[in-house]
């Protein structure tokens, strides 16, 4: 099946143990691959601002890691773990050489994992917001931390979920989230959100979501909850890495990643000021802008 998706790109899927579904918004076919990754509870769309704006110099995809936009959990395990090995099959097997991954949020945090367990895959990262470990003595967001100390309880998290949804259109649903990820939310066009109502409603009958989210959100925890052994994975990658972050983001706060670019010196670290998570969605110019710097200043080698 391939249908097009919003924005140009062409939608398809490939069996990796499972169908998956992904994006290609195309570009050069000589020029650098580069692999969009979302976070918890995201999607393709998540992507469909920035995307255009980089394939003029780079070929762009986007994938739906297992449990989340098209990609159904079928019977998938949806952790941080499962979908790190989701991305190295279509990198292997869909890409079929070396990219640049551009991860937000959990998605970060799973590109860090693939390219410091398989270098070879990567040829550099650009970490939007990425997952990341509080450091001590920070304070987090009171309503994200008691989300997510809820997500954690069996039983609870699951009631949560079913609760958020009780009442609400999928429209509603959607504001509400951009309302927590962005610092203003009125920057994202009317049409992506519609889109994502559209998605959203589509994924309502798919079994198993609610697990597979949860799954996906426990994970993340526990990966930031050992912070010793995620400091170590970010220490020994040897690609570029570009380091984005919003100074209003409420999920990994801005000190977080200062902590991050402070233990990898050979980063580069840039912020935004009055941006939330997801940069890309609020400022995608500037985010494209900055990514095509970066590369003119870097030299993308296999790894």
């Amino acid at each position: 099946m391939t249908t097009v998706a919003h924005w140009g790109g062409t939608s398809r899927f490939a069996d990796l143990g499972g169908r998956v579904h992904w994006v290609d918004f195309g570009g050069p076919q000589d020029a650098p691959r580069v692999v969009l990754v979302h976070g918890l509870g995201g999607s393709h769309l998540n992507w469909c601002l920035l995307a255009p704006l980089l394939t003029a110099r780079l070929r762009v995809t986007a994938v739906d890691l297992a449990g989340f936009g098209l990609t159904e959990p079928a019977g998938r395990g949806t952790a941080v773990t499962d979908n790190v090995a989701l991305l190295d099959r279509f990198l292997r097997e869909v890409v079929g050489e070396p990219a640049l991954l551009v991860g937000n949020s959990m998605g970060g945090m799973i590109s860090i994992l693939q390219a410091a367990a398989r270098p070879e895959t990567a040829t550099g990262l650009v970490l939007v917001d990425p997952a990341l470990p509080l450091p001590f003595g920070a304070r987090p967001d009171p309503l994200v931390l008691s989300v997510f100390l809820l997500y954690a309880v069996p039983g609870v998290g699951e009631r949560l979920l079913a609760r958020s949804r009780t009442g609400s259109t999928a429209r509603q649903q959607v504001r509400r989230l951009l309302a927590l990820v962005c610092a203003d939310p009125s920057a994202v066009p009317e049409e992506l959100v519609s889109a994502s109502v559209e998605l959203a409603e589509r994924r309502a009958g798919v079994p198993g979501l609610d697990a597979a989210f949860l799954a996906a959100a426990r994970s993340l925890v526990l990966v930031n909850a050992r912070r010793n052994t995620y400091w170590s994975a970010m220490r020994s990658l040897r690609m570029p890495v570009l380091l984005l972050s919003g100074e209003r983001d409420r999920l990994v706060p801005v000190r977080s990643a200062r902590a991050a670019a402070a233990r990898n010196p050979g980063w580069r670290f840039e912020t935004f000021p009055g941006v939330g998570h997801v940069p890309q969605l609020e400022i995608p110019d500037v985010v494209a802008a900055r990514m095509l710097d970066w590369l003119d200043d870097v030299r993308l080698t296999a790894g």
